[in-house]
């Protein structure tokens, strides 16, 4: 009954809550970020994405930690959960620095997501770390991309992105050592067919 309670307030204060991170950016701006017009457009909407992608990391971590009955499993998710909230509040000031907002759908981003990550939790230990995995290491490619993306001159949303990136592998590879299966060939291509139509929308709505 209290992982409930734990999962629906993770609810509510990702969904209706302004997120605090509890550190600041590790990774430091090489300098001060001036854009253009059509610069900020392309940055608040690749923010956008990775701040969908940080409210869909609390939907899936909150539902992990309730599947399981491991309680060091339960607290390697909250964790993993507490740097996401960080993540969540970096991207959702950089959207309002940017004069931007997050995405209308985010409540369906979250319903989602923790539907996913309740189905994984049901399979198993094992099958909800290699969703993690699986997850986070998608996760970062598409981080990766971003920098790629990015206006070339956006060094805030570049060292946020960053260290984004540092923290999803580091969660990877912590559930690959607590003992992550493999998931199957289909269920990786359904995945990354599902995040390309989230992240296409999301970066528009």
């Amino acid at each position: 009954m209290d992982s409930f309670f734990i999962a629906a307030d993770t609810a509510l204060r990702t969904l209706f809550a302004k997120p605090r991170a509890s550190a600041a950016c590790a990774t430091l701006p090489e300098g001060p970020t001036e854009l253009n017009d059509a610069e900020k457009r392309k940055a608040a909407g690749l923010m956008r994405v990775n701040h969908v992608g940080e409210v869909c990391a609390q939907a899936l971590y909150a539902a992990q930690a309730l599947s399981t009955r491991n309680p060091e499993l339960r607290q390697q998710f909250n964790k993993a959960s507490a740097d996401e909230v960080d993540h969540l509040a970096w991207t959702a000031e950089r959207l309002e620095e940017l004069g931007s907002r997050p995405s209308l759908l985010n409540p369906l981003w979250y319903a989602g997501a923790f539907s996913l990550g309740l189905l994984a939790g049901r399979m198993g230990d094992a099958v909800s770390l290699g969703f993690v995995v699986e997850t986070e290491t998608q996760v970062g490619a598409h981080l990766k991309s971003h920098l790629d993306s990015l206006p070339a001159g956006d060094h805030a949303s570049r060292a946020i992105v960053a260290q984004m990136h540092d923290d999803e592998m580091r969660h990877a590879h912590e559930a690959q050592a607590a003992g992550a299966t493999e998931l199957p060939a289909p269920v990786k291509h359904l995945m990354r067919a599902t995040a390309k139509v989230m992240t296409t929308v999301a970066e528009r709505i």
